[in-house]
């Protein structure tokens, strides 16, 4: 684990932020900005994807609930704008498999067949996606609402609770394929064959998160630190 570092710059904990204390002037501008340009990109996706409109549904709204819950909660939890950004490239990877389903992206048969592999990739970088992204939206939550402080704790939590949500999206898989019959049900769980494609998802998604955390807290840190206006 990444022994603990000391930052120059001033990072908002559960100590140090209160209620009263409102995100910079303008600081809405950015998320606005992404919320407009993702919802014409989804919107126009929804026009008449390849899977159909169900399947592409099966693989975004997952991403969308997780927008709303960010919506709702702007107010008393404005985030950084690292962490917006970070949704919107996450539901964009989303929106592209949902479109074609993963195991029928152009661009994962283009790698297919360029590159002589076994499979469509895609739902691997997909994965990765999920260990990516949503481990610095938990870095921020833990940092600013609990007393966890950097270092190897907040690591190692981080990354067992990306563990656990790749984990309970396999279950999530399983069960939708239980409930929804036929081809759509396969083409959700998306496994190509592959007996251990629940276990190379959930490994890839926990690698996402240990690679991408030490590599991009110090930009992280930055971000959230810029979130609260002075004073």
């Amino acid at each position: 684990m990444p022994s603990q570092s000391n930052v120059s710059w001033h990072v908002p904990t559960r100590a140090s932020v209160s209620a009263s204390r409102l995100a910079r002037p303008g600081h809405q501008r950015l998320p606005l900005i992404l919320l407009a340009v993702g919802a014409l990109i989804l919107g126009l996706s929804l026009i008449s994807p390849p899977a159909g409109r169900f399947s592409w549904s099966l693989e975004v709204v997952p991403g969308l609930i997780g927008v709303a819950v960010m919506l709702g909660t702007y107010k008393k939890l404005p985030l950084s704008h690292w962490i917006y950004i970070s949704v919107f490239m996450h539901v964009l990877i989303l929106n592209y498999g949902g479109i074609y389903t993963y195991a029928e992206t152009p661009l994962g048969n283009w790698a297919k067949d360029t590159f002589h592999l076994a499979r469509n990739h895609y739902d691997r970088i997909g994965h990765i996606a999920l260990g990516v992204f949503p481990c610095f939206i938990i870095r921020e939550v833990l940092l600013r609402l609990t007393p966890l402080k950097r270092g190897g704790w907040l690591y190692f939590i981080v990354v067992s609770i990306v563990l656990a949500i790749a984990a309970f999206w396999e279950l999530i898989e399983w069960w939708v394929t239980l409930v929804v019959a036929g081809d759509k049900g396969t083409a959700f769980l998306g496994s190509q064959g592959d007996v251990w494609d629940a276990q190379w998802d959930m490994f890839l998604a926990q690698l996402g998160a240990m690679i991408a955390l030490p590599l991009l807290s110090k930009l992280h840190d930055r971000s959230m630190a810029k979130v609260f206006a002075s004073g």
